[in-house]
């Protein structure tokens, strides 16, 4: 008897053995699945078992993989099962994270009879194991069914626990090659996605007799929700001469508001190419935008058209707002609020509120996007209004190009390594 016993001590830790080889073979998820409840179920000479994975973000449990449990013709997607991490056995195991042997199902109140009535099949005994991962956290819950020895007994208790111990590993490292694999791919599909984007931006500024012209946008993530563009007359049916300046700003950052704002960016360049004056499309895109965005989504944007053979500014904000001109003559910076509301608010919108502003020499005018006013240093202080409106006047006689290098330069300074909140776009324009 002692040489039996010590047989199938010997067979029982090659079956375990067998077990942790099989499970550090494979990386495909179903597959370590399978090989968990394959071995739960033939190290412990029963009938069925599952896995129930444990999800955080829901605090629930889940199985997609389980014996006796199989999709139908009615209904093929319905291959998952879920429940709250509190529910029966299989809830209480995973609250207590401790073994629960239960002899007889049908005199235990936690157990779900309708489960049986509904698949005929006849449940006994049940065994449930928690299975923790290495760092201490739920990995999920492994159940056993029907022990052809009656009832499951300590020793089962002790082969299931150490069958746990290595399915929670298992189960966790597939896990997390899964995520990495998958945010891998999302990182590479963003940085196509970026670059997109950014190769949208103008590669080089035009240049004109009376104005210099310069802009950059930086992402918050890898894709923002910032946009400008100057668009040449010579490449429109706008006048030859005239340039169409433009900046947006989509509320939030990421990919969501980018696929808005460049939205915006093409119908812009669209209806340049068939020569609309700004009030005509500003009017026809707020409507697109109208109809397009989610409620609660909305851009802010700014256009403006330099005349042809002047140094007049044509400005239209649709809440794009605080707007900044520096005077020359009189070395004062002057702040314009937006004419209207942000677009995609309001189908009707008054785009006939155009601002005729005379530049003369040295004058600069300036439009921002709120993640620069709105960039904080660790000490939670925002850049703000003022920072920008001094840097202005202290630097009124650089270059456009060299303007937005000092701003974006002092933004970067000011937030001292905190990563911005909001995407930072701007536009200058200076006149000659």
């Amino acid at each position: 008897m002692p040489d039996a016993g010590r047989q199938l001590e010997r067979e029982t830790l090659r079956r375990l053995l067998a077990v942790a080889n099989h499970l550090s073979a494979s990386t495909d998820l179903t597959a370590v699945l399978t090989v968990i409840i394959d071995a739960m179920r033939d190290v412990l000479c029963a009938d069925r078992a599952t896995v129930f994975e444990f999800d955080p973000a829901t605090d629930e449990l889940f199985s997609s993989v389980a014996h006796g449990i199989s999709t139908t013709d009615a209904d093929p997607t319905n291959d998952e099962i879920r429940f709250p991490a509190t529910a029966g056995i299989a809830g209480e195991c995973a609250q207590s994270r401790m073994i629960i042997n239960v002899p007889d199902a049908y005199a235990d109140a936690r157990f779900n009879q309708d489960i049986d009535r509904q698949t005929g099949y006849r449940t006994r005994s049940i065994l449930t194991i928690p299975l923790i991962g290495h760092d201490d956290t739920l990995v999920g819950v492994a159940q056993v069914l029907n022990t052809r020895n009656g009832v499951f007994s300590a020793n089962d208790e002790e082969i299931a626990t150490a069958l746990g111990a290595q399915a929670a590993v298992a189960l966790k490292r597939v896990r997390l090659l899964e995520d990495h694999l998958v945010r891998t791919s999302l990182e590479r599909e963003l940085d196509v996605a970026r670059g997109i984007q950014q190769g949208c931006f103008p590669k080089n500024m035009p240049i004109l007799d009376a104005f210099e012209v310069a802009g950059w946008s930086e992402p918050a993530q890898q894709t923002g929700g910032d946009a400008y563009d100057v668009i040449i007359g010579a490449e429109t049916d706008l006048a030859s001469d005239a340039v169409l300046l433009f900046m947006a700003d989509a509320t939030g950052h990421g990919v969501g508001p980018a696929i808005s704002v460049m939205q915006l960016r093409s119908m812009l360049r669209l209806a340049a190419r068939v020569g609309a004056v700004v009030p005509d499309l500003v009017h026809h895109i707020n409507a697109q935008l109208c109809a397009d965005l989610p409620s609660g989504r909305f851009i802010t944007a700014w256009f403006a058209i330099i005349g042809p053979g002047s140094k007049t500014l044509y400005s239209f904000s649709a809440g794009q707002a605080p707007l900044l001109r520096y005077i020359h003559a009189t070395q004062q910076v002057e702040t314009f609020d937006a004419d209207t509301v942000p677009l995609g608010v309001v189908p009707e919108l008054d785009a006939n509120l155009i601002n005729t502003i005379d530049m003369q020499s040295g004058d600069i005018y300036v439009v921002l996007s709120d993640g620069i006013y709105e960039a904080m240093n660790p000490d939670m202080e925002q850049f703000g209004t003022q920072r920008v409106r001094d840097l202005i006047a202290a630097h009124h006689d650089a270059s456009a190009e060299t303007l937005v290098t000092i701003i974006r330069d002092a933004v970067n300074t000011f937030a001292d390594g905190r990563p911005a909140d909001d995407d930072r776009t701007g536009l200058i324009i200076r006149a000659r």
